[in-house]
């Protein structure tokens, strides 16, 4: 069977194919892709050739981690029941190219045990999930750390921005202040404020969380902190960070790493999501067909107005 899929040829260089898809074995599921959601962090550095070195890296490749579709298929010790509306958080099942994530396609053959169901209601929204458990693991800490203090001041008002600012205010800790340098972005405040770095006198931070992937801000996020505080690297950086050591040695700072979202993570905020506590409304802003794939990365890499973009599998049929 053939799957449409979008291809990474070499870096900026885009095609969508026709691949063949991997059979369906035991334990595995094939899925029917409606949506599939365009990274702007590690998706981004894989399109411009910027990504460090990374397992599974090398062109051509199939990128994508945040698909949501039907069950259309299931082998026979499956739970999962046909027409299902599940999450995919990428596949390795298309055959002659890198997937790295590899979810980007119209079909795609996977392990049950690695997709989520979803609700119907979620539509487009499903997508979402991922960045969702990434925010959550930046505050959970996988389960690492017994007190790990909530955001005070976040970084960056794109869709991660958003997503840790909501679920900080759903947590019932007090609203984190939300820094952002672009006036498009300024407004969609819920239940918190946002406002340029340069408007907020602040230097008592206890928690700062960057989601901007802004590799030169370290200085002056440390200079925000107050005595024993952190800062918590929660973005993509391409670029390697350095600070000056004098006004952390001050403030005796300290920085932590966000890695990558478990599973767990995803589980937790499926749930969030499910009960009401996290809402996904308003963070996709931009549609676009497969086979107009080309123009969906550029806006969503280069216009400051998308916040969101998805490929709508639908739209190619």
């Amino acid at each position: 069977m053939k799957s449409q899929a979008v291809v990474f040829n070499q870096p900026r260089q885009l095609s969508v194919q026709s691949l063949d898809l991997a059979e369906l074995a035991e334990g595995q599921i094939q899925v029917e892709v409606e949506y599939s959601g365009i990274s702007t962090g590690t998706e981004r550095l894989l399109w411009d050739g910027s990504m460090p070195a990374f397992p599974g890296m090398g062109y051509p490749l199939v990128p994508g981690y945040e698909s949501v579709g039907r069950v259309v298929k299931t082998s026979d010790s499956s739970t999962l029941n046909l027409g299902q509306r599940v999450f995919v958080p990428g596949s390795n099942c298309l055959q002659g190219v890198r997937s790295l994530f590899g979810g980007t396609a119209s079909q795609l053959v996977v392990n049950q045990d690695r997709v989520v169901p979803v609700e119907d209601r979620l539509g487009a929204n499903a997508v979402l999930l991922a960045l969702a458990a990434t925010a959550y693991h930046a505050v959970s800490g996988g389960g690492k750390r017994q007190i790990i203090n909530p955001p005070d001041l976040i970084v960056g008002h794109g869709v991660m921005g958003r997503l840790l600012a909501r679920m900080t205010v759903a947590s019932g800790a007090p609203a984190p202040t939300v820094w952002e340098t672009q006036a498009g972005r300024m407004a969609g405040g819920e239940g918190y404020r946002v406002v340029h770095p340069d408007a907020d006198p602040r230097k008592d931070y206890k928690a700062i969380y960057d989601v901007s992937g802004d590799s030169h801000l370290l200085d002056q996020l440390i200079q925000r902190l107050a005595p024993g505080g952190e800062v918590v690297l929660a973005g993509f950086y391409k670029n390697d960070l350095h600070f000056a050591f004098a006004p952390a040695f001050m403030r005796e700072a300290q920085i932590r790493t966000a890695a990558e979202w478990k599973r767990a993570d995803l589980l937790a905020v499926n749930e969030l999501v499910h009960n009401g506590r996290l809402s996904l409304e308003g963070l996709v802003t931009h549609s676009q067909s497969p086979a107009k794939a080309l123009a969906a990365y550029e806006v969503a890499f280069g216009d400051a107005a998308c916040l969101k973009m998805i490929l709508d599998w639908s739209a190619n049929a």
